[in-house]
């Protein structure tokens, strides 16, 4: 496979700038054909993207002849169903984050492409832009030492009931749909760093609540692993908050790397006597360094950027995180 001809099949809010355009910017790629289950939309998203086919139908969109791959853009519900299909069909894969509703769909797809022996990979973008590679390498490099806690809050304040009525949030807030709530449309980035920076966790524990019922999904999950590494990670997770907040903090025998997940703030390593700052420009396109190396990967030239086994141990930390529920009072202001 030389040429990588996408078939995209969903094409939502998220891949008008985020993902759809990187497509035909990454030399060797093409996105050739695009699918949303309204006709209408779909031929508009082509004609304004100059994408050469559109479908209502995602089978039809497997099935053309002049795709050679598949991206998988919809809501967490479908993405089994459509990665199995594409995977029958010998078609490489491209599934965004989450991989699927829980670890046991996770599974599913990964032994479907073993079996199939056909590459499947996972959209945790992150791991290969700019900002988190510099991260990487100095962890790496030993710039903190031996790192043996991470340390991840993150903090929204409650959605307006306006944005609660909004369609393209009204499916992330369906646990049939995504999974959960705004926590499985966002942890996932996070916890797939803490697998790409230290390796499997092998134990995993939390508790999650639906703590204002502003809608029918865990509004609050706080959550904690052990990594093989030894590493303690402790993470919390609140959308019913007075303030925003997104930092991480990784402190290790000489030293703290701070930085953020999501807002982009300035990578900042604190050693004894030493403070460096490392600063990024965001990206135009945030999954092209990512779509990048899936060509490549699925070129032959380069390993698997995230394998579904990635994907199974970041639903597996989520079930854990999430499995331990029980009603809790609403707030009274």
């Amino acid at each position: 496979m030389t040429q990588i001809n996408w078939g995209m099949i969903g094409a939502g809010d998220v891949t008008e700038v985020k993902s759809g355009p990187a497509f035909s910017k990454v030399s060797g790629s093409n996105l050739v054909a695009v699918m949303r289950r309204n006709a209408e939309k779909a031929a508009d998203y082509a004609k304004r993207h100059g994408i050469n086919r559109w479908y209502d139908d995602a089978h039809a969109l497997i099935n053309d002849a002049g795709v050679n791959a598949i991206y998988i853009a919809t809501p967490p519900d479908t993405h089994e169903l459509y990665t199995l299909a594409a995977l029958a069909a010998g078609k490489p894969v491209y599934v965004e984050k989450p991989m699927a509703l829980d670890a046991a769909s996770c599974h599913r797809m990964q032994m479907a492409a073993e079996q199939a022996g056909v590459k499947l990979t996972i959209a945790h973008y992150r791991r290969e832009q700019p900002y988190f590679s510099k991260i990487k390498e100095l962890l790496d490099a030993g710039a903190i030492g031996r790192p043996l806690l991470a340390e991840l809050k993150f903090h929204q304040r409650p959605l307006s009931a306006e944005t609660i009525r909004e369609p393209k949030m009204q499916w992330r807030l369906n646990p049939a749909l995504s999974g959960g709530g705004l926590f499985h449309d966002l942890a996932p980035h996070q916890l797939d760093l803490m697998l790409h920076f230290f390796g499997k966790a092998v134990q995993s524990q939390g508790f999650a609540r639906n703590q204002l019922h502003q809608y029918n999904a865990d509004d609050a999950v706080s959550g904690q692993a052990c990594f093989e590494n030894g590493l303690l990670f402790s993470g919390s997770w609140m959308f019913n908050a007075p303030a925003d907040t997104d930092r991480c903090l990784i402190t290790g025998t000489d030293g703290v790397l701070a930085f953020s997940v999501f807002s982009g703030e300035a990578i900042v390593l604190d050693r004894e006597q030493e403070r460096l700052s490392f600063s990024f420009d965001p990206l135009p396109h945030v999954q092209q360094p990512m779509i990048a190396a899936v060509v490549d990967y699925f070129r032959g030239e380069r390993d698997n950027p995230c394998s579904p086994a990635d994907g199974v141990e970041v639903l597996a930390m989520m079930d854990a995180f999430t499995r331990n529920k029980q009603a809790w009072p609403a707030f009274q202001p």
